[in-house]
């Protein structure tokens, strides 16, 4: 076998690229040079012979290093010998000091190259403000030196992987929704919808394009959305819906998320009656993934770039707030210092009218769970006289709340006053959950004592001022399509409520007026059937199952108040002809109606067929006017 010789001053044992090319030039034709007459530098270089002696010094014991010029040694001095930083790199989410000008120049061009967010924990720096919270979530977490000691990318994010140019390819460019009717969803959600989540705290985006190249969640969740508030756009919401679900099942599996993904959650929870529950607990744990509960205090601190990450984390309070406390279950984000000072936070220089309404929803849920941690989800415990205590204490602070709140609240151009009249709808709804809670369990009228009857009468009261609010202040009315579905639920927690005091307890004059009531009920069925929306909208769905519930409670009236068996015939024929109109298979909450304690089992005067399923379970744990034996 032949055998290549090398001369013997070739480099190739040591150096195999150096060695190949010289292999390969070998086997090259020459090529020829031109003699420019010019003196290159090496050949300068070469020529010179003697070097300059080193006559500057440093003076620091034990350094002993000396240089050609006197600027050297003041480099010198200034690097290594003295922490006096002058010079202050000019980016405003970094200013790191430096001693010499030409290292804030170097430290400069980095920026240029590599992103403009820098983490103060390390010095990486990102060209996305999300992908820099994302890698700064590994800071203080244990996961983080498991990271720094194996180097496997399936522990931590990729910031950086979506910090380049991306090519935009979603459901629009697929051909499913034409980029103009995208257009037109979107304006409609910017100008509209996204003020009714306080001032718009979801959406940090001004145009369409900017949002398909953040995040296909947040796309489909609002053109999702918008298409439900529209009438004969259904053939657009049943595409957009499919994408959204798809995207949200992708995500489940993702290693890597962004802010934007949360938002697009947190929209469809606050609209998508069927699924609220499940994608507010997923945003949630996806924002602890990116460490969001950290954002807060990182804010306090002076870090700019986690201002963002806090208000989110705040908005996702609110939003698994709305979706436990007023559906019986506990809540996933806990009362720690970040909520319980949440007001720290609205010191900060940047907070606007939108974080006000905000916060006011923040101040109001830490009442709420209060009562719900004292007294708990269970509909058949009852409370004692002490407890009847502790409900009218609960009651001043909701009175507290409102004198503080209401009057920060300025008017929004979109939504008119709505964001001051809301707290007081949010007052009213808060004292009839405290108010029925006096009621709960008791199954005598014996029981029915003083102290329980008041609380209960201001139940009643409040909840007639919802219903009364809702149909005569044009503000509130105009909202009813358009403001998250927690309105939905105050409407109906507010109806059925007043038919059942009336229907159990009205002799005992608990505040209920009958005639008021059927005026009441029979005004907000016709709202609700007259309001502009998309046929799947949950208005339509709760207008059904009102009526049925009051034709019901007519029939209870007309038949002698006394004999179930009659009533039961009486409605059932309309019963099997409404539930045909309602498609179940928009909704998946699996119900367990007999603990649902809202009628006298004997009693049926609602029937769960007229309501979107998964939707009474809003009031079944923590609304029971007593049970009728």
């Amino acid at each position: 076998m032949e055998r290549n010789e090398f001369p013997a001053d070739s480099v190739a044992g040591n150096n195999p690229i150096t060695g190949f090319s010289r292999i390969l030039s070998a086997h090259l034709p020459p090529q020829k040079k031109k003699n420019t007459g010019k003196t290159t530098k090496s050949s300068v270089n070469s020529s010179r012979v003697t070097k300059e002696p080193s006559r500057f010094q440093c003076t620091v014991s034990g350094c002993e290093k000396t240089f050609t010029r006197k600027a050297a040694l003041s480099d010198h001095d200034l690097a290594c010998h003295t922490d006096e930083r002058l010079y202050e790199c000019e980016l405003e989410s970094c200013r790191k000091r430096f001693g010499r000008r030409r290292d804030r120049e170097r430290h400069q061009k980095l920026h240029k190259k590599k992103g403009v967010f820098v983490s103060k924990g390390c010095g990486h720096s990102f060209n996305r403000q999300d992908n820099l919270i994302a890698h700064d979530a590994l800071v203080s977490a244990p996961v983080g030196s498991l990271y720094e000691v194996t180097k496997l990318r399936n522990l931590r994010s990729n910031p950086s992987a979506n910090s380049g140019p991306v090519v935009v390819e979603d459901f629009i460019s697929k051909g499913k929704v034409s980029e103009a009717e995208a257009e037109e969803l979107f304006g409609i959600f910017s100008r509209s919808l996204n003020h009714y989540l306080w001032g718009g705290i979801a959406l940090v985006h001004d145009n369409l394009a900017s949002v398909r190249k953040s995040s296909s969640l947040l796309l489909a969740a609002i053109l999702t959305v918008t298409a439900l508030h529209i009438p004969g756009r259904g053939e657009t919401f049943d595409v957009c819906y499919a994408e959204f679900i798809a995207l949200v099942c992708d995500s489940m599996f993702e290693r890597y998320h962004v802010l934007d993904g949360i938002r697009g959650l947190c929209i469809g929870a606050f609209w998508l009656s069927d699924v609220s529950w499940k994608l507010s607990g997923h945003a949630v744990r996806i924002a602890t993934e990116l460490n969001l509960h950290q954002s807060y205090s990182r804010a306090l601190r002076g870090s700019h770039e986690h201002i963002e990450g806090a208000r989110l984390w705040y908005f996702l309070y609110v939003c698994d707030h709305h979706f436990s406390i007023a559906y019986g279950r506990p809540p996933v984000i806990h009362e720690n210092e970040t909520i319980t000072h949440h007001e720290r936070f609205l010191e900060l220089p940047t907070i606007t009218q939108a974080d006000l309404r905000l916060h006011s929803q923040v101040a109001f849920f830490l009442v709420l769970t209060k009562v719900y941690n004292a007294f708990g989800p269970d509909i058949e415990q009852v409370l004692s006289e002490q407890d009847l205590v502790r409900l009218r204490h609960f009651n001043v602070d909701l009175d507290s709340w409102r004198i503080k709140w209401e009057p920060l609240l300025a008017p929004n151009p979109y939504v008119s006053s709505y964001p001051a009249k809301g707290v007081i709808l949010h007052l009213n709804f808060g004292k009839l959950q405290v108010g029925s809670l006096a009621l709960r369990g008791i199954k005598q009228p014996g029981e029915l004592t003083q102290d329980r009857r008041e609380l209960a009468g201001t139940a009643v009261h409040c909840a007639l001022g919802i219903l009364q609010m809702v149909l005569e202040d044009a503000d509130v009315r105009n909202s009813v399509v358009g403001v998250p579905i927690y309105l939905s639920t105050m409407i109906t927690y507010s109806t059925v409520f007043l038919l059942k005091v009336q229907q159990k307890w009205g002799a005992f004059k608990l505040g209920t007026d009958p005639v008021l009531v059927r005026d009441l009920v029979t005004r907000t069925i016709s709202l609700l059937n007259e309001v502009r929306a998309g046929e799947r909208h949950l208005t339509s769905h709760i207008a059904a199952g009102l009526t049925k519930m009051l034709d019901r409670y007519t029939a209870w009236e007309t038949h002698g108040q006394s004999d179930p068996a009659n009533i039961q015939r009486h409605s059932s024929n309309e019963a099997k002809q409404e539930s045909s109109q309602i498609d179940p298979a928009m909704f998946d909450f699996p119900v367990d109606y007999s603990s649902f304690g809202m009628f006298d089992s004997s009693l049926p005067l609602y029937d769960q067929n007229y309501f979107p399923i998964g939707f009474f379970d809003v009031m079944a744990p923590t609304f029971d006017a007593g049970n009728g034996h």
